[in-house]
């Protein structure tokens, strides 16, 4: 059936048919961008730079955690807040660019992976079509799990961490407002491709390059490369807040594991 769906098409057709897909994909793009940049004052006030303040929801959250358990490193959110600074003339108006740009491609997604799916389709199996799917579905949900998992939870750890540091007293920390987006975007946007891992893990299943018995094999390797990795996102040197990073990244090994094929013997 596809293959006689792909025949009644010339090359020119299929061309002209990834064309509109584009277009569709760059209207989309353009309608949230706009979005974006009409209502950015409010969303930089409220959501991008709510980790500055001390009443974020993560910081309160192990505030009272760390009340109730004393022998638990006191975190406290007396005092946080995080100003920053502009030190070139054109920046504010380029960040409000280039974030709604960023944000539009984030909160598109979806209709893009929608798009490109409506494109493709017409040249898979009945049994491969019902395969991708569930695939997209699974992809689109995890990488949104991971821009949340960003938002709430590394980027405001690390963002605490480096903004209190200091080498010497004597050399305060001036933040630029550049410096705090490239880091904001950049380990949001890391988190949720790192929450591709299981879809990742189920295409190289699907096309048997890994099976479950890896995992089983590989799993205290995996701990302790997951632990450096939560380390190295998180360098507060805090047992609890290490641990709050590296559980999500152990599930989502633990996820990668569920979702692959059986080794021919577990069969």
């Amino acid at each position: 059936m596809a293959e006689e769906n792909q025949n009644d098409m010339s090359f020119w057709d299929h061309l002209e048919e990834l064309r509109h897909t584009l277009f569709k994909i760059g209207g989309v793009l353009v309608v949230f961008a706009i979005v974006f940049f009409i209502f950015m004052p409010d969303i930089f006030d409220n959501i991008i730079l709510a980790p500055c303040k001390g009443d974020f929801v993560l910081y309160q959250l192990f505030e009272n955690i760390t009340k109730k358990f004393p022998s638990l490193p006191q975190f406290s959110t007396e005092g946080f807040k995080v100003e920053l600074i502009n030190i070139n003339l054109a920046s504010q108006f380029f960040i409000h660019m280039t974030t709604s740009l960023w944000l539009a491609v984030v909160f598109a997604f979806p209709f893009i992976v929608w798009f490109l799916w409506n494109f493709i389709k017409p040249a898979l199996y009945e049994n491969e079509r019902r395969g991708s799917e569930r695939a997209f579905l699974l992809g689109v949900t995890m990488f949104f799990l991971g821009v949340a998992v960003g938002y709430f939870v590394v980027f405001p750890i690390t963002l605490r961490f480096l903004a209190e540091y200091k080498v010497s007293e004597l050399v305060p920390n001036q933040i630029s407002l550049n410096s705090y987006m490239d880091n904001f975007l950049m380990l949001i946007f890391i988190m949720g491709i790192v929450f591709e891992m299981p879809l990742v893990a189920w295409l190289l299943s699907k096309m048997g390059f890994l099976h479950r018995e890896f995992f089983h094999n590989y799993r205290r390797h995996a701990v302790v490369v997951l632990l450096v990795l939560a380390a190295f996102i998180t360098p507060t040197g805090d047992p609890f807040t290490l641990c709050i990073v590296f559980l999500p990244l152990y599930l989502l090994y633990e996820l990668s594991a569920y979702f692959v094929s059986p080794t021919p013997k577990e069969e």
